[in-house]
């Protein structure tokens, strides 16, 4: 999935002279791992891991495309996405976050971001939201997440933010505590 590389569909545009992209994720090894593959897909990648850095670089050499993460250690994803904005009008940014929500999608678009995609969002999926053509939506992922999938991963992340605290986990997630225990015992669905 990552290593592939993609060749753009009907109703993508091919990358730009300006390969520059920019990439800011706390979650270190996700980073890395998208930084190779975008490589392999002709970007030309800077990584930051975090709003201070990834506003650093947007203000110092804005670049073409960016992928920002909603929610970093030290802020908000959203603060990157309006430096590149005052600087580089033009940028497709794409913001990227294991909370979706209606809320958040709405702000990063009106803020100025070309698409939001809900973690964990492949290569491909970015690439295709990065270089969408403007009056086209970029095409459906090619094997997206089933809901039990996508139900579980979100149980997953609460119960790592809640640190591995079943009781405080089944609390936020309004379910019973040992409903949670036993959909944590199972493994991930496909």
């Amino acid at each position: 999935m990552w290593e592939e590389a993609n060749v753009p569909e009907d109703g993508m545009t091919e990358i730009g002279e300006d390969k520059s992209l920019l990439l800011v994720d706390d979650d270190e090894p996700f980073l890395r791992r998208l930084t190779k593959a975008m490589e392999k897909r002709g970007f030309e990648v800077e990584m930051a891991s975090s709003v201070a850095a990834g506003r650093a670089i947007a203000t110092a050499r804005p670049p073409a495309y960016a992928v920002v993460d909603l929610r970093l250690e030290d802020g908000n994803g959203l603060d990157v996405v309006e430096v590149l904005r005052e600087k580089r009008p033009e940028s497709r940014v794409v913001v990227l976050t294991g909370y979706g929500a209606i809320a958040t999608a709405v702000a990063a678009v009106k803020i100025g971001a070309t698409d939001y995609l809900s973690k964990p969002a492949d290569a491909n999926d970015i690439t295709n939201a990065l270089l969408a053509s403007e009056d086209e939506l970029p095409p459906p992922p090619e094997n997206p997440m089933s809901a039990d999938r996508v139900r579980w991963e979100h149980i997953q992340r609460v119960y790592e933010l809640c640190d591995r605290n079943v009781s405080e986990t089944a609390r936020r997630l309004s379910m019973h505590r040992r409903t949670l225990q036993r959909i944590l015992a199972k493994r991930s669905p496909k």
